[in-house]
């Protein structure tokens, strides 16, 4: 998902207090200058642009589960409760507040989002879950989370929009929904039970709605991949727009 994001920065205002200089200047009625009434220029009204505190779009019930150590959150928003389409924005956490980098366009699950995922559903899963690690066919790009490399993450077949699946696994991040954090993505430990579904990635996009995960294009998923550092405890913030506002 960015290497180096723009960062939110607070503006400052300088003054430029500049002087009349050269010949000498006539005054009313000829009063002494040092006796003429000065009036203060008024000085410009600043505003200043901080970053906000709290990550934007979030109602209180969804902030609440953002957890306070979190210093990186990757935000998927979905366009709508049942649409295929949404938007990541990494964000990083500094002294001032929250910071956004880019914007990319992103693919959910088909049917859109839920509060209550099931396994086969056709939804991805509404919440704040940790990011602990990752994995690909293709070798590691320069990531620092965990990464399991190998032929296990090949994808074969099709998509829902007949789009070749090859290549959807070459970088893949395990969302810890139904998962046991610090395994490879390929651990099919389900604590909430099977019913529940699982296997919920940020990975390679193939060009068309997922059966769950959250996909961005190859170049994004490296950018993300290099970007995300256990230190900082990322976590992702997905859902449709309405309900991560509640």
């Amino acid at each position: 998902m960015i290497t180096h994001k723009p960062r939110v920065a607070l503006l400052a205002a300088s003054l430029l207090l500049t002087g009349c200089g050269g010949g000498a200047m006539a005054t009313p009625d000829h009063e002494p200058a040092a006796t003429r009434p000065t009036t203060a220029t008024p000085l410009p009204d600043v505003a200043l642009e901080v970053a906000p505190q709290q990550l934007p779009g979030l109602g209180p019930k969804t902030w609440a589960e953002v957890p306070a150590e979190a210093r990186q959150a990757v935000v998927v928003t979905g366009e709508g409760r049942d649409s295929a389409k949404s938007e990541v924005v990494l964000y990083e956490r500094s002294d001032i507040g929250w910071e956004a980098g880019a914007r990319w366009p992103a693919h959910n699950a088909l049917r859109g989002w839920t509060d209550h995922h099931r396994a086969g559903d056709l939804r991805s899963p509404v919440g704040v879950y940790t990011l602990t690690d990752a994995g690909g066919l293709l070798r590691e790009p320069g990531t620092r989370l965990p990464y399991d490399h190998g032929v296990g993450f090949t994808a074969n077949g099709t998509g829902f929009e007949g789009e070749p699946l090859a290549g959807s696994f070459d970088y893949v991040i395990a969302i810890d929904y139904n998962r046991k954090p610090g395994t490879t993505p390929l651990d099919w430990t389900r604590p909430l039970g099977a019913g529940r579904g699982g296997g919920i990635w940020l990975h390679v996009d193939h060009g068309g709605p997922t059966q769950g995960c959250v996909s961005i294009s190859r170049e994004h998923m490296r950018e993300l991949l290099r970007a995300l550092h256990p230190d900082r405890d990322p976590v992702v913030v997905m859902g449709d727009a309405e309900s991560l506002a509640r």
